[in-house]
């Protein structure tokens, strides 16, 4: 079991990593290596050689193996992200790069995303040094730059460049998953990440004849576009049920007593109340558009405007999405992938996932753990090139009324302490039964 000098430097790490300001504004403007020079050091000092690795300067990968008990077990990847989102100080209660415990919580950027899990990595290696503790398996620690935009100075170029430090790897750990979730009546449930909608995100453009204002136009590639993006943002994507939501509704379904009809799902989620939070963004692909760009002086028509759109699609569904994408946006507007991943789906009946729930429901007796699809994307999406099966757990014990999700890229971001050093616990004792 964790030691208090581990509950303790949790606390300390996920403080000291916030004040590090890694923001990752997109387009390579960004600087992990302070970040990664801290946990290389920590990493150093519990007796592990980590080694840092660059793409491009100043955007550093921190990578180390920590040798298990049995050399014929799969490794274990367990990896979190160094950068954080931006954020505008002027927005927040506390300087969101202070990493200020206040009343029993740590504020900053990155306190739930990610870099409180980079804090419960580093404090559960360095209580097993202490104890002399070894896993069954090898353990891969990954710490990377640039999941917040490309991941292509993080695990990307980690994956495609240095396969050989993830060797034997068969699975892998990170963010967002087994965490506190109150369902307002009374229920928690903690889900556990077991798949990932594949990431989409569009450049659709329409060209047509430029002109003056005051004219009639009927080649207008503002029109053009404005229809296109009216067809996409109002369309309903069916329903579309992977493995993981199937389990997903049919657990938490059985936690209400209630009878599951995958006939009609939209009813069923009706049925869950709170709890339909967890899964009703993972039954459907998503497509919603998020930036336009057209012109530059009101009386001038432009002949071309562009529009931004943030599409998902399901495991198995992105053939679906292409096709209706070509269909929606019609013969006058081009469009293409600005970034594409794709989605994954992981078993939840692995001995693995198993031992996740076990070491939740260790400290948190109460808990309904269950499988859940994210409706976003994580660095498992580049590790899965290399044939590794990505889950989300970063195990949190919040407080009702604490949302968790709102936080993610939100304001006055912030974890509980007492969420931190849970964690540390489970995570722990997952490892070391892994």
């Amino acid at each position: 079991m964790a030691d208090q000098l581990a509950l303790d430097e949790v606390v300390t790490f996920t403080s000291d990593l916030i004040r590090i300001d890694t923001t990752n504004r997109g387009g390579g403007d960004c600087q992990e290596r302070p970040a990664a020079e801290y946990a290389a050091a920590r990493l150093a000092e519990a007796g592990l050689e980590p080694v840092m690795l660059e793409r491009t300067p100043g955007r550093t990968n921190v990578v180390a193996r920590l040798e298990g008990t049995d050399p014929s077990a799969d490794a274990l990847l367990l990896h979190g992200h160094l950068d954080v989102v931006p954020a505008e100080p002027a927005d927040w209660s506390v300087h969101p790069f202070s990493g200020e415990i206040r009343d029993g919580v740590v504020w900053g950027r990155g306190a739930v995303d990610m870099k409180n899990m980079d804090a419960m990595i580093l404090s559960v290696v360095r209580s097993w040094a202490r104890e002399g503790v070894r896993p069954r398996r090898d353990v891969v620690i990954a710490f990377t730059a640039d999941e917040e935009d490309s991941a292509a100075d993080g695990a990307g170029f980690l994956a495609d460049r240095h396969p050989h430090l993830f060797e034997g790897c068969t699975e892998g750990v990170s963010e967002s998953g087994a965490y506190t979730f109150h369902d307002g009546q009374g229920r928690q449930f903690y889900p556990i990440g077991a798949g990932e909608r594949g990431t989409g995100w569009m450049r659709l453009t329409a060209r047509g004849r430029a002109g003056h204002g005051s004219k009639v136009n009927r080649e207008n590639a503002v029109t053009s576009l404005a229809a296109a993006i009216t067809r996409i943002g109002e369309h309903e994507w069916p329903l579309r049920l992977t493995p993981t939501v199937h389990a997903a509704l049919t657990e938490i379904a059985a936690v209400y007593g209630i009878e599951t009809d995958l006939s009609d799902v939209d009813a069923l989620l009706d049925k869950l109340g709170g709890a339909a939070k967890l899964v009703e963004a993972t039954v459907r692909n998503s497509s919603n558009p998020t930036m336009l760009d057209a012109g530059y002086k009101v009386n001038v028509i432009p002949g071309e405007a562009v529009a931004h759109v943030d599409g998902r699609f399901l495991p198995d569904a992105e053939d679906e999405f292409r096709a209706t994408m070509d269909r929606l946006t019609g013969p006058d507007v081009d469009w293409e992938f600005a970034h594409r991943e794709i989605a994954l789906q992981a078993p939840v009946d692995s001995p693995t996932f198993a031992a996740m729930r076990e070491a939740v429901r260790a400290f948190a007796p109460e808990a309904h753990t269950v499988p859940y699809c994210m409706s976003g994307g994580t660095d498992a999406k580049q590790f899965a090139r290399l044939g590794i099966t990505g889950y989300g757990f970063a195990p949190l014990k919040l407080p009702e009324g604490f949302d968790y999700q709102a936080l993610f890229h939100g304001v006055d971001e912030r974890v509980p302490v007492e969420a931190l050093q849970f964690g540390v616990q489970v995570l722990d004792r997952f490892l070391r039964s892994a």
